[in-house]
């Protein structure tokens, strides 16, 4: 494997010659995808929500040297179409933060094929100032054992109260009365019975129904030292995983995702929604009806 610095800024082509492995059984060609460039809403800072920017993609895949005739034959081979459908792919589900997020779903999807063997990827922002800001990994098949073992989710019952429930003197009482040690709990609740500012434009306002949201699930979980109010996936899994009882703040994950309800004032619809992505055992209401959905449903008055 070369140690030269040069290769630090080298096409991703150039870095794949110069690290072919040294026991790979024999010779790799190698199809490359160069200055692919795509408008998308990415980046992790509030001042890239809502905002397209460029994204230059170059990909070079390692396959397997054919043994026999192509024929000319293009079922025969890794066509470069694979490779700009699987960023297109990623492109159109969940909005992501990070570029290194992107890069390694992309060369997930990549080494899906049965041709591929080893991919670089790199993906640079070419919009934030007089340079480029990016990311380059390699993977291959086979490079991690995780990605092999499937990991069951988890099935929560997944609770909504209602604002007024949340400052009822019973609030213990009901989650004493859903708690249950077979299955992880998540709480939701309603925004405030307040007045909420309001601002002229819908992504904005989206923003401020949200957090009026996730203001409640901090009255809430003052109330009862067991809550913890959690905002992403990780802190979901974490929690769930060590038995603690969470209260979902709903602003990251639904600003990430392409599919939820774009009316952020209905906390109900995002709460089925979510409870929807989390594939709940039971959505529970709390002081208002159950929602339509194919999810298992039940009241507390």
């Amino acid at each position: 494997m070369s140690s030269d610095t040069r290769l630090a800024f080298a096409h991703p082509s150039e870095r794949a010659e110069a690290t072919a492995p040294e026991h790979s059984g024999g010779l790799r060609d190698r199809i490359s995808l160069r200055d692919y460039i795509r408008e998308v809403e990415i980046g992790a800072f509030q001042q890239e929500r809502g905002t397209l920017q460029r994204v230059r993609f170059n990909v070079v895949v390692e396959v397997a040297a054919m043994s026999g005739a192509i024929d000319d034959d293009v079922d025969r081979i890794l066509s470069y179409d694979r490779v700009t459908e699987a960023i297109d792919a990623e492109l159109g589900t969940d909005r992501i933060n990070l570029l290194e997020t992107l890069a390694a779903r992309v060369a997930d999807r990549i080494l899906l094929e049965p041709q591929a063997l080893r991919v670089f990827v790199r993906i640079e922002k070419i919009d934030r100032g007089p340079y480029s800001l990016g990311v380059e990994i390699v993977r291959e098949t086979g490079g991690t054992d995780e990605a092999a073992t499937p990991v069951e989710a988890p099935q929560p019952r997944v609770v909504f109260l209602s604002a007024d429930r949340v400052l009822r003197g019973d609030l213990h009482a009901i989650i004493d009365a859903c708690d249950d040690d077979a299955m992880q709990l998540i709480l939701c609740v309603d925004a405030p019975d307040l007045p909420r500012a309001k601002a002229q434009t819908s992504a904005a306002q989206r923003h401020i129904d949200l957090l009026a949201i996730e203001q409640n699930a901090w009255v809430l979980a003052a109330r009862d030292s067991r809550c913890h109010v959690v905002g992403t996936r990780t802190e979901l899994d974490w929690a769930m995983k060590n038995g603690q009882i969470c209260v979902w703040a709903p602003a990251k994950l639904v600003q990430d995702a392409s599919d939820a309800p774009q009316d952020a004032s209905d906390a109900l619809a995002l709460a089925t929604w979510f409870a929807e992505q989390m594939q709940a055992a039971e959505l529970v209401t709390v002081g208002c009806r159950a929602p339509e959905t194919t999810l298992s449903t039940r009241e507390i008055a």
